[in-house]
């Protein structure tokens, strides 16, 4: 394993958000779908089935039925206000009526922001929070 990809495994661990393959091994976590909507009800807005999950892995099924590419990234920091960038992880850039999956492990209880990383989207407010209990 090269160092930037141990660096970054850390990252995501110490903020409470990891990958899923030991999790899923262990076979004692949650395992959460959310299906989000992007585009609709405007362009710039997202919706999600759920605003609460369990604490566990996450599978966020984004569709785009907007008019233009966007994607859908899950912010690694918890408890912070909504912001137009940050770091975290998500989905490659999505076509206008094509998805994607976001597979994400979330360890830590709190409140983690999403958005959208297309320049101008989440100023635009393609952006929002969720709650992990």
């Amino acid at each position: 394993m090269s160092r930037v990809p141990l660096v970054a495994a850390l990252c995501l661990a110490a903020s409470g958000v990891s990958g899923t393959s030991a999790l899923a091994r262990s076979g004692a976590v949650a395992v959460t779908n959310v299906a989000v909507t992007a585009g609709k009800p405007s362009e710039f807005r997202f919706t999600l089935s759920t605003s609460t999950v369990k604490r566990g892995i996450i599978l966020f099924e984004v569709t785009n039925r907007g008019s233009t590419p966007h994607n859908f990234k899950v912010c690694t920091a918890r408890n912070k206000p909504l912001a137009d960038s940050c770091p975290g992880t998500g989905t490659r850039l999505i076509t206008p009526g094509q998805s994607n999956t976001l597979r994400i492990a979330i360890l830590l209880k709190g409140t983690y922001e999403y958005l959208c990383t297309v320049p101008g989207h989440a100023a635009a407010g393609m952006k929002g929070m969720f709650k992990v209990t």
